[in-house]
């Protein structure tokens, strides 16, 4: 789950990466693409802290971390 939490956060970063330098490319006087990385930066800040306070509940209550021993959400 740690594995999947760090792959969401490169993708986010590289989400950043291309706003970012699509933003100074095409659009150089209007700061647009700075400002969407700057709410990507936010949302993966939450994410990080969602995510890490749900991975610390599953560990405390079940002992494993691995996303194909943890069947919370089936019914």
């Amino acid at each position: 789950m740690v594995r999947a939490l760090m792959c969401l956060e490169l993708i986010l970063n590289s989400i950043n990466l291309n706003l970012v330098t699509f933003s100074d490319l095409f659009d150089s006087r209007q700061l647009k693409g700075d400002i969407f990385a700057i709410f990507v930066i936010a949302l993966a800040a939450a994410e990080a802290a969602i995510g890490l306070s749900i991975l610390s509940s599953i560990h405390r209550n079940r002992k494993s971390t691995r996303v194909n021993q943890s069947n919370l959400l089936n019914n």
